[in-house]
């Protein structure tokens, strides 16, 4: 059986990648490997890598790093110190393939150990555009160091071409996180309302907003967003805490002194985890903040996404998302508008632009199916050569 190694270092790319596992998991041509870093071993972030054992996941290696800093120069120590422990835990696990997803330091960090070990590599949701962020930088060069590449939608499966890589390693086979939506058994309103320890208005919404990386506004931005919500006293608001990119206590604090001002109308949770995060989505208004998603799983639901500012900037995004400013009055604007009977009317028949449900069974198919490579060595895909996919 053949090793497969996947990194996983947020509650966000678990969730995404739970049901891959599985599939791993049952497959007969395959042996699972877990590796376990970033947020998911910080007490501060949830200390979530205890969902991944209470799933039932064996965890083959944890690779900590420090995570209190989040300045600049915090992040790139945590970064280093990631790449050396991803090169100890590899050295010692000798998968025949790493899998990551996204564009997270600590995915770059994964990435280049592997690359240095000769080790092939599956990324997931590549070609995707976050001009607000770093992460832009960091998924083009997981990219640049990956062997095999499952995109989420063609338009990103023409993007990893375009960056030189051969097409018949790159398949198109929908975002990951569309799974859970289907597969999972949602909360319904009084359980969900019991887990969060709130109880829920007419209208609520979810909010979510993590660092814009490449601009050093972060506290302001936040600042603004509820200047935004203080118009709107009704609301039942769910906060999510961001993740572990520079700045994000700026944004911390400031949910924690607004909900200790307004906990009759407010809670803040660290992780929510992928159950009572689709749950949320089951049951709010609408979705404010600038996670991506926003705009990938939350359209399934049929409510409408209000995106603020430059983060996700270039990501494809269907009917059902408002993009706006990060000014209080346009947010506010985007509001009033995500929560209008005509705008919820017209979200409900939005198709998701990230395709159905079954990304999981069909990337394991197309692993079962290609020989696993020996090597990392791989040509460029010149566009210029092959004019017909330009």
């Amino acid at each position: 059986m053949k090793k497969i190694c996947v990194v996983t270092g947020t509650r966000a790319d678990y969730g995404l990648l739970y049901w891959f596992m599985r599939e791993i998991e049952t497959s007969s041509k395959f042996e699972l490997q877990i590796i376990v870093s970033g947020m998911h071993l910080s007490e501060k972030f949830g200390s979530t890598w205890k969902s991944i054992h209470d799933d039932g996941f064996t965890i083959s290696k944890k690779v900590p790093l420090s995570l209190e800093n989040d300045t600049a120069t915090g992040i790139a120590r945590a970064t280093g110190e990631a790449t050396i422990g991803f090169s100890s835990a590899l050295d010692e696990l000798r998968p025949e393939l790493v899998v990551l997803l996204g564009d997270r330091y600590e995915a770059l960090a994964a990435a280049t150990a592997a690359c240095i070990h000769g080790i092939p590599i599956a990324h997931f949701h590549g070609g995707e555009t976050t001009e607000g962020a770093f992460d832009e930088a960091f998924r083009h060069a997981i990219t640049k160091m990956s062997y095999l590449h499952f995109t989420s939608a063609e338009q990103h499966q023409h993007r990893v071409i375009q960056l030189g890589e051969q097409p018949d390693r790159v398949f198109n086979v929908g975002a990951m996180g569309l799974d859970n939506i289907t597969k999972l058994e949602l909360l319904g309103r009084d359980a969900f309302q019991k887990s969060i320890g709130f109880t829920m208005r007419e209208q609520n919404i979810l909010v979510t907003f993590h660092p814009v990386t490449l601009e050093s506004n972060t506290g302001t931005q936040f600042a603004q967003i509820l200047s935004a919500l203080a118009s709107f006293p009704e609301l039942g608001i769910i906060f999510t805490k961001p993740n572990s990119d520079t700045g994000n206590l700026a944004i911390s604090s400031q949910i924690d002194s607004f909900v200790a001002a307004q906990p009759e109308r407010a809670v803040a949770h660290t992780s929510l985890g992928q159950l009572r995060y689709l749950s949320a989505l089951s049951h709010v208004d609408a979705v404010v903040g600038n996670s991506s998603s926003g705009l990938i799983e939350v359209p399934c639901f049929g409510i409408g996404t209000v995106n603020i500012g430059n983060r996700q900037k270039g990501r494809l995004s269907g009917n059902s998302v408002i993009h706006c400013d990060c000014s209080d009055h346009k947010i506010s604007s985007a509001i009033k508008q995500a929560l209008s009977p005509k705008f919820s009317k017209t979200v409900k028949q939005a198709l998701n632009p990230y395709g159905t449900t079954g990304a999981a069974k069909r990337s394991i198919a197309i692993l079962e199916s290609w020989p696993l490579p020996q090597t990392v060595k791989k040509s460029f895909f010149d566009l210029s050569e092959n004019a017909q996919l330009s």
